[in-house]
């Protein structure tokens, strides 16, 4: 049918019904070494990425936390620690094997008092209106199907005043970076993923999800078009990856 819609996997356009399973898939496939992948992404700077976030995130203790697409719960363990026993972190992830490989690491570091693990698609949050005074996303946005409905629907979770912090690889400032950036993608990457997880599509598809995604200014007014407000971002490690921040009035 010539108007069926369609969105992109990577490089490839793929009807909008499949994009989700296809996602699914790759994850399914990295679960497991999940922490590895993130190291060969980033050469293992995403820890500092995190504790950036973590920074601007403004948590405090008692209050409320979503953690979407959580992944393996690192930025989860460490919300906890911050909100304490008052206090309330959801780890929250689509994907059944992330989620499991998260609760089960948390629950091996002795972190599961304050912390409740949901599968949950960001798009159709099953959550109230106004629940949580912070919602973080870390690497995960550019696996989304709708964007704009994600942000909407963590706009609609998220209490007046609460912040929403999309951590996610974005576009690099300079010209140089980018071309060396796009041989470490589409070269090493995929070679080091059949190499140490004999899964190179799946690191491939990682690197073409980075280049679909929308770059720095692009997402922040997505931000403010889907209703929030002081939307800024700041740019680490060259603009490889951007931390962009807005606030539910």
């Amino acid at each position: 049918m010539k108007d069926r819609k369609t969105t992109h996997f990577g490089y490839q356009e793929v009807p909008v019904e499949e994009k989700a399973g296809r996602v699914a898939d790759v994850f399914h496939s990295v679960a497991a070494r999940y922490d590895v992948m993130n190291d060969l992404m980033s050469g293992g700077v995403h820890r500092l990425w995190k504790r950036f976030t973590i920074e601007l995130s403004g948590a405090r203790r008692g209050q409320t936390i979503l953690d979407i697409a959580g992944g393996t719960g690192d930025l989860t363990a460490r919300f906890s620690r911050i909100v304490g026993a008052s206090g309330q972190v959801v780890l929250a992830d689509i994907n059944e094997s992330m989620l499991r490989v998260g609760r089960d690491r948390l629950l091996d570091r002795g972190i599961a008092g304050n912390v409740v693990p949901v599968q949950a698609d960001a798009q159709y949050l099953p959550f109230p209106d106004n629940t949580f005074d912070c919602i973080t996303i870390a690497f995960g946005l550019r696996n989304v199907t709708d964007k704009d409905l994600a942000l909407r629907s963590m706009l609609r979770v998220l209490k007046p005043g609460g912040r929403l912090l999309v951590l996610e690889f974005s576009k690099p400032q300079s010209k140089l970076l980018e071309k060396v950036y796009d041989q470490y993608s589409f070269r090493l990457l995929p070679f080091m993923g059949k190499l140490i997880a004999n899964d190179a599509d799946s690191y491939r598809y990682l690197a073409e999800s980075i280049r679909m995604h929308p770059d720095q200014e692009t997402l922040k007014g997505m931000m403010a078009d889907a209703g929030f407000v002081d939307c800024e971002f700041h740019n680490m490690t060259g603009g490889i990856v951007a931390l962009h921040r807005g606030i539910k009035p």
